[in-house]
């Protein structure tokens, strides 16, 4: 009779479907372990699963002496959207944003098991990288001959030169209540948070010649409690991708009306990535846990990559051709060998 071992990664396109089936949105990353836990174990690795917090936690599996470290994130942004199969590829949320980076990863590091290899999932990446924070506390001293760390995120198989900051302002403003009919006796928030708004809209954003304008996105606003009360206070919740010398949001703060206020949510410094041989590079339009992560490798390299597109991510028409992750899966194996010093 011939026994020969199962491979869990025989058919990725059917790994990367039951992860997606699992809804990770940010805050519930530990519904992905029935089904992540028991692959990283065929695939025989040791497993560390880190909680951090009710519903969260980080998972590490070594082979090994890890030398080449891969990364990605577990959550997704809302709302859940379950895998379906269309024209070569599975659509749904994940795809792409960051489960189809989690298979093209592991695809890899199968190949390197005997060479020592590591494959790190963080939670809270779309948020505030609360995961990757927590995996330096609590893994910092486990990879020391680690020679670079490879992050996954939608690249289109290009190797990121660098990516902008991210700083979250929440603008606040606050006025005088009074009735609907009698405007003139208060004070309105929120109209005061408008031109607040149109003001930055006519500021100039800065540009960086390799990570290109820097943009901002008016997520969030909100005020007043009924149509016919003068609103006495209203908020803004903007997301500014900044580039090195930004003085964006300090333009920002200096434009509030009376009696405003600016609050820093999140400040995440750009970053530039050392140039890599033979791959081509361009910037990525997003933050990732690069930053951050590359701090697990004595050396600090970083290799930023992956499959898919972040055009579809974030989107509901969010999808990874199958295509693209065997290629993507390619390119992991390529970058790894690359810090390795070794040829495909």
């Amino acid at each position: 009779m011939d026994v020969r071992p199962v491979d869990p990664l025989a058919q990725p396109d059917l790994v990367l479907e039951a992860l997606c089936a699992v809804d990770t949105t940010t805050g519930q990353e530990a519904a992905l372990l029935p089904v992540l836990r028991p692959l990283l174990e065929a695939l025989g690795a040791r497993v560390d699963v880190a909680p951090f917090a009710p519903g969260r936690c980080n998972v590490l599996a070594t082979w090994g002496e890890p030398r080449i470290l891969f990364s990605t994130h577990l959550d997704t942004v809302p709302p859940f959207i379950p895998p379906r199969r269309e024209a070569g590829a599975l659509h749904g949320r994940g795809a792409c944003d960051a489960k189809g980076q989690i298979v093209a990863q592991l695809l890899a590091a199968a190949r390197l098991r005997d060479r020592g290899v590591a494959w790190l999932g963080v939670a809270g990446e779309e948020t505030d990288s609360v995961g990757a924070q927590q995996a330096l506390r609590d893994w910092q001293d486990r990879f020391p001959s680690c020679r670079a760390v490879i992050n996954g995120e939608p690249t289109e198989l290009q190797v990121a030169a660098g990516q902008r900051g991210v700083r979250n302002l929440r603008l606040g403003c606050r006025g005088r209540a009074a009735h609907g009919g009698s405007p003139e006796r208060g004070h309105s928030a929120v109209l005061d948070l408008v031109d607040w708004i149109g003001g930055i809209r006519a500021l100039a954003p800065g540009r960086h010649p390799d990570l290109g304008p820097e943009v901002w996105n008016l997520g969030v606003i909100r005020g007043g409690e009924a149509v016919n009360i003068v609103p006495d206070r209203a908020e803004a919740l903007l997301n500014i991708r900044t580039v090195p010398g930004s003085a964006f949001a300090e333009a920002v703060a200096a434009l509030g009306p009376a009696g405003s206020e600016v609050e820093v949510q999140v400040d995440e410094a750009p970053c530039l990535f050392p140039a890599l041989p033979g791959f081509p590079m361009a910037p990525v339009p997003f933050g990732s846990d690069a930053p951050v992560l590359r701090a697990l490798a004595p050396t600090g390299a970083v290799a930023l990559a992956g499959p898919g597109s972040i055009t579809v991510a974030h989107t509901a028409d969010e999808h990874l051709t199958f295509t693209d992750l065997g290629a993507g899966a390619d390119l992991n194996l390529r970058l790894a060998l690359h810090f390795l010093q070794e040829h495909p």
